[in-house]
């Protein structure tokens, strides 16, 4: 196979998050979500975009060792007041279809030694008031695409043995490998890895499980209940304006959202979670009717109890998603310490927000008719994971009828 130079990778990936991310089209305008330490790819981004005939790019930087100096030094109120004019750009955005590339690349260890409060109280506000931006997103009323690149930070934690800039070098060896574009022609490779999906996802709709039953040795014992005429998804997507983009680069996850209110059981984690730039490890949580009666961490326990009590809705799943345990990204016998990364190694599930897609109608319903209806409603999603190498899950149908959907960690069909 022929070994493309570094240069030809990196336009690789610029050019897939444009052509395949977002599906840019011709007159529409592109806002790029990117650390201050990815603005080299970021600009390489705009520049591909323009090639495609964007009428427009905006790129919005963030700071996450400034804003650690902020959480340590600004009151509550400062932390929480959101200025006018930043909803509504969040709402402008939305007005004009922007299309939304997010570079996702936080240092794993970057908020330690902050007060996980203020974060979620700061988030908390930051979502409630761009709700709206939110949804948006959410519902696949505009385009939307995350990817990573490597920085610093993140390279040595997933490499603490290495110098920093071999780290980084072997980082980006495995962001290229898990986005397939460290071959000649990236855009064929993820056609082909997208028309893999539609077996399963065909499979899984036409069964419409009524319950899905996790087993692991690590001690999930999990019944989850399924919503009436859910609908399980893959790879690509369909916005709303009918133009196919993929949400996450990489991606090797199919999946839909359970009934809020009929899970039960234990579900053990298998990777750690960064949330809000802290770790969280070895946790695990009971059920009872969908709600975390119970729940414990060995690392990050106040963070966790900070995600759990943030909001409505962040007590319960949003997400249900299958991912085989033989995988590009598990193959690759990485912690990423990236959820874009480990949740696409791993089975997991998500706390908060079901995607309205995953229910018939459900992108026309509000929310008291997605609540009525078995999702769960939040300002919050967060995916952990609790994939494993021996982990079962067998479908339920409405007839009581069992069938293997997952063995030892793998698709059984």
């Amino acid at each position: 196979m022929e070994q493309l130079t570094f240069n030809e990778k990196l336009n690789n990936l610029a050019q897939i998050a444009c052509d395949l991310g977002v599906n840019l089209q011709p007159g529409q305008k592109l806002l790029i979500n990117t650390p201050v330490s990815c603005s080299d790819f970021a600009r390489l981004i705009a520049e591909k975009a323009f090639e495609r005939n964007a009428k427009d790019v905006m790129i919005q930087y963030h700071d996450e060792y400034f804003s650690k100096i902020r959480y340590q030094h600004a009151d509550l109120e400062a932390l929480t007041s959101i200025p006018k004019w930043q909803q509504e750009k969040m709402n402008d955005y939305v007005n004009q279809n922007f299309a939304i590339i997010s570079i996702y690349a936080e240092d794993p260890d970057a908020m330690q030694d902050v007060d996980a409060a203020k974060i979620v109280a700061a988030n908390k506000a930051m979502q409630k008031a761009g709700k709206r931006y939110q949804n948006a997103i959410l519902n696949d009323q505009i385009r939307w695409c995350v990817i990573s690149v490597p920085t610093s930070g993140w390279a040595h934690k997933v490499f603490p043995e290495l110098p920093v800039e071999e780290a980084v070098q072997k980082l980006w060896d495995a962001v290229f490998y898990s986005t397939r574009t460290d071959v000649k022609d990236p855009i064929h490779a993820w056609q082909t890895h997208n028309n893999n999906f539609h077996q399963k996802v065909n499979f899984l709709n036409q069964h419409q499980f009524k319950e899905l039953i996790y087993t692991s040795s690590s001690g999930t014992n999990l019944h989850v209940g399924m919503p009436e005429n859910h609908i399980w998804s893959g790879g690509s997507e369909v916005a709303q304006d009918g133009i196919s983009f993929f949400p996450n680069m990489p991606t090797e996850e199919i999946f839909c959202a359970p009934h809020k209110d009929r899970i039960n059981g234990k579900l053990v984690s298998t990777h750690p979670l960064v949330y809000n730039g802290q770790l969280i490890d070895h946790f695990q949580f009971t059920f009872k009717d969908g709600i975390v009666t119970d729940f414990s961490a060995e690392q990050g326990y106040e963070t966790l109890k900070a995600l759990i009590e943030s909001t409505s809705g962040s007590n319960q799943l949003g997400e249900v998603s299958f991912v085989p345990y033989d995988s590009p990204i598990q193959n690759l016998n990485l912690l990423f310490y990236n959820t874009l990364f480990d949740e696409n190694a791993s089975c997991h599930f998500a706390l908060g927000a079901a995607y309205p897609s995953c229910i018939k109608n459900g992108q026309s319903m509000d929310d008291k008719e997605l609540t009525a209806a078995g999702l769960n409603v939040s300002d919050t999603h967060v995916d952990f994971m609790v994939g494993s190498s021996d982990l079962d899950i067998v479908g339920v149908d409405s007839e009581g009828k069992t069938c293997q959907i997952f063995k030892d960690g793998n698709w059984a069909f």
